[in-house]
């Protein structure tokens, strides 16, 4: 065998090994679509259920529908299905004017002589809302409360009953 005919050894292809990954495609990000957030203002009473979307600084008004819009008895009007049904009119009107997010503030009578709990409708209403695809922020409790203010009804000794 002369030099130039000797065989040369060629390196064998290893077998494809397990750790190792397949080539990486180039990733695309997304730009983060922002939303359009709007404040709900849902005062919920034994009586009534009313919600009133505005724009995120409080000023103009973008819905306002109450239980008694939806139902034509006045016993219904603080219903959850009265509350569900003004709702879903609200955000419908709210997503029409380009509104996807939502911060809530729910409202009681509160004050003296008011209960300080909200009523039947209002967490009917904050279902509704979130069902109807707007995104829901911060749900907060707006009540009035009384710092010791003005003498309460009722007299020295209280209702009698």
């Amino acid at each position: 065998m002369t030099p130039n005919e000797k065989e040369v050894e060629k390196p064998k292809a290893s077998p494809p090994s397990t750790n190792e990954k397949p080539p990486e495609r180039p990733r695309t990000y997304h730009k983060p679509r922002s939303i359009r957030w709007g404040v709900a203002h849902i005062y919920s009473s034994y009586n009534n259920t009313i919600i009133h979307i505005t724009d995120i600084s409080g000023t103009e008004t973008l819905a306002l529908t109450s239980g008694g819009q939806v139902v034509k008895t006045d016993r219904l009007e603080s219903s959850p299905t009265a509350a569900m049904t003004a709702a879903k009119k609200a955000a419908e009107l709210a997503r029409d004017k380009g509104i996807d997010g939502i911060h809530v503030k729910i409202k009681a009578p509160g004050g003296h002589n008011g209960p300080s709990n909200p009523g039947p409708g209002a967490q009917a209403a904050v279902r509704a809302l979130s069902r109807m695809g707007l995104r829901i922020g911060i749900i907060e409790d707006v009540t009035p409360i009384p710092h010791d203010g003005c003498r309460k009804k009722g007299g020295k000794r209280g209702r009698r009953v």
